[in-house]
């Protein structure tokens, strides 16, 4: 009963929007659920002597950014030749362009393969609602309550110094 009123009212919907006759020259009637916007008014329709008044700003909070000279640029000859003196003292220069170039390579693949699942209908949501679950439980995990707030640090501290090999 319901999909036959549905299938009527759609048929109502349908039906206006043609012309009952071709004799009356009346402007064919709009049916829709949004209401029309009205035109849109070009800039040079409003007159230059008009000037809309600047909202009220409260001069309680007015914040005002500054920098020091001494953390404000980054010296790129500094830079550059730290990066040289470095570079110098690596023994396996061949190793670190390798692993520079495989990073290259990941780094498209993965791009690659993330534009081809994006591609896929609804998988892209699925995907999102696994992140947003990991999201929760990595929260509830490592930073809802303090003592695991601190077995988080422990664990970044070992990576670092796992990365670093100091350990």
């Amino acid at each position: 009963m319901a999909a036959a009123s549905t299938s009527m009212a759609a048929t109502a919907v349908f039906a206006s929007r043609f012309p009952l006759s071709s004799t009356t020259k009346a402007a064919p009637a709009r049916c829709s659920a949004l209401p029309y916007l009205p035109p849109r008014l070009s800039a040079t329709a409003f007159p230059s002597s008009l000037k809309f008044a600047e909202p009220k700003r409260s001069s309680l909070l007015q914040v005002k950014a500054s920098s020091s000279e001494e953390s404000g640029a980054v010296d790129t000859s500094e830079l550059l030749t730290d990066l040289k003196e470095k570079w110098d003292a690596l023994d396996n220069k061949s190793t670190v362009i390798v692993y520079g170039g495989g990073a290259i390579v990941a780094v498209w693949l993965s791009s690659i393969v993330v534009g081809a699942i994006n591609s896929i209908p609804l998988l892209p949501k699925i995907m999102e609602l696994v992140g947003l679950g990991y999201t929760g439980w990595f929260v509830y995990r490592y930073l809802l309550f303090k003592s695991s707030r601190k077995e988080l640090a422990e664990e970044i501290e070992q990576l670092k110094k796992k990365i670093a090999g100091t350990e």
